[in-house]
Order: structure tokens, then C-alpha cells, then sequence
């Protein structure tokens, strides 16, 4: 356990109940039912993760729920992935697409972890591979999708493959690192008949407080990680 060292954790916790305080080494600490925050805090990485500040902005802007059905293309260490298992409860589907073998065994293994605290757990698949050829395999679990967050470094190259898999109604969003990419993406969503919705980035500033009173800010930089882009499939012209 990160800053604790290692020990036996079922052995040392018998006798205790959810609730109660426990003191391992010199730390005293609460016995909690393990949620998102948890898992996350704990979670196994290898590729860099989307974090609570996208994650949620996506979630809240895309409509993403309970029983919602998305797919995520650039699965890594499982980030993302965990954010959406935990609202889209047991009626939801989850598909995750990722074309590297080590990151999608990190990603699955921390989306297992979730799976065994989460009171609901989605209908999880996980395809290996490349994203414009996982079309088919996605068409194949569910026949419309809700919603679709593409995090690759060419999201362009994929999205004639992916966005005829949404409904109408439904939202893609692409997860941008450079401006560059942001731009290449913005027009070929355009080009494609959907509706550019929102694009921007999401700062988070945090503060702390003063050791003489009152509050600041921290020492940290302000918490930019990428750009995003969100657009809408709408119905065509009516002839």
C-alpha cells in the first residue's frame, strides 16, 4: 500500500467493521466501502490517463447515464473507462478499444478492481485492436450508440468508421493533446455532417490554505491536460 509498505491486509483488518479507525504504523486510518475515488487512487498506470476534470466535463456535456451505451477508443491504463463505469450502472454498455497489448492489460486489470467494489458494474467489452477496424466488432454488441470519446493521436483517421455507429442525437467527443489536432479533428466532424457543439479546455486552479489564515492559491499550475471537442449527430436535410 502506497506509503504504508506492504502487509497482509485481511489479516490485519479482522475484527473490524466498515467505520471503524485502525492504526497501521504510525498512520491512523478509517475503514471505508471503497468507491471511484478509491479504486483511481490506487489504480495501476502505464499510459497517461483522462483524469476527474475531463472525465466529468465529458460525462455531464455528452449526456452520458444509466443505461447508456459507449464506446471509448484509446482504452490505456483505464482512466476514462472507470468514470463511465461508475454512472452508467448495470443496464449500461462500455466499449473499450485499444490497439497495445501492455496497456490494455493494465486498463483491464484496474477495470476488474472496480468491478468488485462498484455496487453496479456496466456490460464491459474490451477489444483489442485498431479502432477503425473495431467497428464491426462494435456494431456487434449494440446496434446504436449514445456516445463515442475518441483518445488517439489521429482521431481524424477513425471517425468516418465510427460515427455511423451513433444515433441520431448522440455525441462524440475527441480528446485533443496539440491545437493541431484539435483543428484536423473539428473539420473532419464538419465534413461528416455532425454539429461542433463545444471545443475548448477545462483549467482547474487549486487552492490551499495559508499557514497565517485564509486561502490561496496553490503552487501547482493551473491544470490544463488537452483539448476537447464535442460535436452532435443530427438527422439529414429533409428533401
Amino acid at each position: 500500500m502506497k506509503g504504508l509498505g506492504r502487509f497482509d491486509a485481511e489479516k490485519m483488518l479482522e475484527g473490524y467493521s466498515v467505520g471503524d479507525r485502525i492504526t497501521v504504523g504510525q498512520k491512523s486510518l478509517s475503514i471505508v466501502e471503497p468507491r471511484l475515488p478509491e479504486a483511481r487512487r490506487n489504480m495501476s498506470r502505464r499510459a497517461q490517463v483522462i483524469g476527474a476534470k475531463d472525465a466529468g466535463f465529458l460525462v455531464s456535456w455528452m449526456g452520458i447515464g444509466v443505461g447508456s451505451k459507449v464506446l471509448e477508443g484509446g482504452h490505456g491504463s483505464g482512466g476514462l473507462a472507470m468514470h463511465l463505469a461508475s454512472v452508467l450502472g448495470s443496464s449500461g454498455t462500455l466499449i473499450s478499444v485499444e490497439n497495445r497489448i501492455e496497456h490494455a492489460e493494465v486498463g483491464s486489470s484496474n477495470m476488474r478492481r472496480l468491478e468488485q467494489v462498484l455496487p453496479e458494474f456496466p456490460d464491459w467489452h474490451l477489444i483489442e485492436g485498431d479502432l477503425a477496424s473495431a467497428s464491426r466488432q462494435a456494431s456487434g454488441i449494440c446496434d446504436a450508440l449514445d456516445a463515442v470519446i475518441i483518445d488517439m493521436a489521429e482521431p481524424w483517421s477513425v471517425l468516418s468508421e465510427i460515427a455511423p455507429l451513433l444515433r441520431i442525437g448522440g455525441r462524440l467527443a475527441c480528446y485533443c493533446p496539440t491545437t493541431a489536432q484539435l483543428e484536423k479533428s473539428w473539420d473532419e466532424v464538419e465534413g461528416l455532417g455532425l454539429i461542433v457543439e463545444w471545443s475548448g479546455e477545462v483549467i482547474e486552479r487549486r487552492w490551499v490554505k495559508a499557514s497565517k489564515g485564509g486561502v490561496r492559491p496553490g503552487n501547482q499550475p493551473m491544470g490544463h491536460t488537452a483539448f476537447l471537442l464535442i460535436s452532435a449527430k443530427v438527422a439529414s436535410e429533409e428533401e
